[in-house]
């Protein structure tokens, strides 16, 4: 599956409805999807159901499926819960623990994309799960590696001392001025930049009347307008929705072609962002 697909399915917060939303998401069109063996926020094995669903059902085939999850240190998950590993291993142990776990909760081989959920506590420790990110993706476990909630681009200059980053999934939205320092970095670096939160988190752009005048003239959402920028500017957006109609328009925003009579709008736009 491709490196970088347009648009990704996120899971997060879903419960026990997990299985059944990405069984819609997919079957609107939808060929990624993004979890975490975290059961404090995820249902990966809910993910992984959905996925037999598909294959057996409606002849989704594992190799057109983009599967992404994460490692998820121990200060992000929830003692009450299962947890995917003995948090009195070493971190390397702990992820390979949490790997295992999740290609049985998703029922494949292989990961597209294996991320770090966050840095760890230190850059030591950091640096030691990145190698066992490594040593994954050179067993042709995981095909591609990243890493999430990364703000400081020290890190990720330290991490690509050992091996290219890949992936960066972030937040993107006004909230943490959309990033602008790891987003630079991840575009001059080649990078893919994965976002979260561009919608629930940028309700001030998405009701700014250069957005709405623009999705007015396009006769498509302000949601639409939002996620086709983001595309534009080598981002690859999350969609959580769990609205069939919602999750039609997510997809369709690719589609969406700025045309020479509405450029000065669009510039209006990304001016608000990259000030």
């Amino acid at each position: 599956m491709n490196l970088a697909p347009k648009l990704i399915y996120g899971t997060a917060w879903k419960g026990e409805r997990t299985a059944h939303l990405v069984i819609s998401a997919f079957l609107q069109g939808f060929r990624a999807v993004d979890t975490a063996c975290q059961p404090k926020h995820y249902r990966e094995d809910l993910v992984g159901e959905a996925l037999e669903i598909l294959q057996d059902k409606h002849s989704v085939k594992r190799e057109d499926v983009y599967i992404q999850t994460k490692f998820t240190p121990f200060d992000g998950q929830d003692p009450t819960k299962p947890l995917p590993y003995n948090p009195r291993d070493s971190v390397p142990a702990q992820i390979k623990s949490s790997l295992s776990k999740s290609l049985i909760n998703l029922h494949t081989s292989y990961l597209d994309a294996y991320l770090l959920h966050s840095p760890l506590q230190t850059l030591p420790l950091t640096l030691e799960a990145w190698r066992t990110l490594m040593a994954a993706q050179d067993e042709g476990t995981v095909r591609a590696i990243g890493i999430s909630n990364v703000y400081d681009v020290g890190v990720l200059k330290a991490l690509e001392k050992e091996r290219k980053v890949q992936i960066v999934q972030n937040r993107w939205f006004e909230g943490n001025a959309w990033d602008k320092e790891v987003w630079a970095y991840c575009k001059a670096n080649g990078i893919v930049y994965q976002s979260f939160w561009t919608l629930t988190g940028s309700p001030a752009l998405l009701t700014h009347s250069h957005t709405t005048s623009l999705a007015d003239k396009l006769d498509v959402t302000a949601a639409q307008v939002l996620f086709k920028l983001a595309q534009l500017n080598n981002i690859v957006p999350l969609s959580g929705t769990t609205s069939e109609l919602h999750m039609q328009h997510d997809l369709a925003a690719e589609r969406i072609v700025f045309k020479e009579e509405v450029l000065d709008d669009y510039k209006r736009i990304t001016d608000l962002i990259w000030r």
